[in-house]
């Protein structure tokens, strides 16, 4: 039991760190972008580089906070070692979700190598979640449930005992 407790806080904590770091580099990313936005004067559609550029920062930022908030989260479960309530199983779940998108996204426009670093990062996700799994706290905590004996015959009408001459 300790042990696959160990083995469950480990992944835990491992996906905290992984997201913290893949939230560095999101915001990073970004930063980047809308500086080169900024000083290639860039325009899509007859939009200002300066929204353009707030843009890329306000939505790297925003993704960042979330991915943030994501690893607060499983930090949290680590130090707990438990699941946290429905609203953060769902964070977490979207997480995945938005995890397993963009890694489809990425293999075509970055490559192979980013595409495994996302399926990581998915990877731990999904293994968090299931190695957390909210029935495995109530099959431990309840008690088993009462079974109920069968009222009266198993089958078939009564039949009267056969007549003795």
């Amino acid at each position: 039991m300790r042990k696959a407790e160990g083995l469950r806080r480990a992944a835990a904590t491992a996906t905290a760190v992984v997201l913290v770091l893949e939230a560095l580099t999101i915001a990073f990313v970004n930063w980047i972008l809308g500086l080169s936005v900024r000083h290639q004067k860039m325009s899509m559609g007859g939009l200002s580089t300066d929204a353009m550029a707030t843009g890329s920062w306000v939505g790297g930022g925003l993704f960042a906070l979330f991915l943030v908030g994501c690893a607060v989260l499983t930090a949290r479960i680590a130090l707990r070692d438990r699941m946290t309530g429905r609203v953060g199983r769902i964070v977490l779940i979207v997480c995945a979700v938005v995890h397993g998108v963009v890694g489809a996204l990425v293999v075509g426009l970055v490559g192979w190598v980013a595409f495994v670093v996302v399926m990581v990062v998915l990877a731990l996700l999904v293994g968090t979640l299931v190695m957390y799994a909210p029935e495995d706290r109530d099959r431990a905590g309840a008690a088993p449930a009462p079974t109920r004996e069968p009222e009266g015959p198993a089958s078939g009408p009564e039949q009267a005992p056969p007549a003795t001459a």
